[in-house]
């Protein structure tokens, strides 16, 4: 295939995998980022071919004669496929930001500039019940702090229907977002939305806190690819060490907490300054697919002792 999928002679002789081939060659020259949904170059052109060309994202790209890989793609949609492929590299956009959706535990959620692509791996804990042995028949009110475009105070209404819960955010632009997401899932009767700086205007009692905090220390933050400078910094920078919006959280926590209360922060890579914060602190680590070292559990007896040590 030429360089450009436009220039192809033979309108034919394109094919969706020709077209998959091709855009993950483009992606892998350009030296694009990503982590916004996918890991590759490929796995990134299969979705924005997909998407591109109006296809299901699990459309059967096996070398099956009837796959759709083989489907034969007119030279107007090669050109609409090459444009969202210049755009792509051109911007530095995650490619949620230009397909205007993401996926999440298998879930679709709207997002655009105004929020943080969603990726949390507090998601795979709600959807394939890894938080469930931490809740118990009292577990009724369910915060969701920061929650950008909505999509885990969305995911943990779907996990339990019993609960009640509320995705608040500092971000007016996030909570619309969040807006559009709740309404898509048709959630609005079981889903509030809150605009609070942290819990400054959540007194709760809350029974669950679900939280994916700014915690990108500022190193990090600073040699982050484009793809990441392309989201509202004010979901990632945490300070120094990223732990500036965590140590505000964790004192302000427990007054907000019913009694047996739990809280679940992912942390992303942050472990060493997490504990080099909090060395005293007794939290469990929870298992995802990035391992055990990237979201954690903290009980509120832990979180109020932790606050008299720190008063002291």
């Amino acid at each position: 295939m030429t360089s450009n999928p436009q220039e192809t002679p033979a309108s034919n002789a394109v094919t969706v995998g020709t077209l998959v081939e091709w855009g993950a060659q483009q992606l892998a020259s350009a030296g694009v980022s990503f982590g916004h949904g996918t890991t590759n170059a490929h796995d990134e052109a299969v979705w924005l071919v997909l998407w591109r060309l109006g296809l299901p994202l699990d459309s059967d790209l096996s070398d099956a004669p009837e796959s759709i890989k083989n489907k034969p793609v007119a030279p107007t949609d090669q050109a609409l496929v090459a444009t969202l492929f210049e755009e792509r590299i051109a911007t530095r956009k995650p490619a949620a930001y230009l397909t205007r959706e993401a996926w999440l535990q298998g879930i679709p959620f709207y997002v655009d500039e105004r929020a943080i692509v969603p990726r949390s791996f507090i998601a795979e804990l709600l959807v394939d019940g890894g938080a469930d042995e931490f809740l118990s028949d009292h577990t009724h009110r369910v915060l969701d702090l920061c929650t950008g475009n909505g999509s885990l105070a969305v995911l943990a209404a779907m996990a339990w229907p019993e609960v009640s819960v509320t995705g608040a955010d500092i971000s007016p632009d996030a909570l619309a977002v969040a807006r559009i997401n709740v309404d898509k899932h048709g959630l609005q009767d079981r889903v509030a939305l809150q605009l609070s700086d942290g819990l400054s205007t959540l007194p709760g009692p809350w029974d669950l806190i679900l939280c994916n905090p700014p915690y990108v220390n500022a190193a990090s933050m600073a040699t982050l690819p484009s793809e990441y400078r392309a989201e509202p910094a004010l979901a990632l920078a945490g300070g120094d060490d990223g732990m500036d919006f965590v140590r505000q959280l964790f004192a302000a926590a427990p007054a907000c907490m019913s009694e047996d209360a739990v809280l679940i922060l992912e942390i992303g890579n942050e472990r060493s300054h997490f504990e080099a914060a909090f060395p005293q602190l007794p939290v469990f680590w929870l298992d995802t697919s990035a391992g055990e070292d990237q979201v954690l559990l903290v009980t509120r007896q832990a979180l109020a002792a932790q606050t008299r040590l720190t008063a002291q």
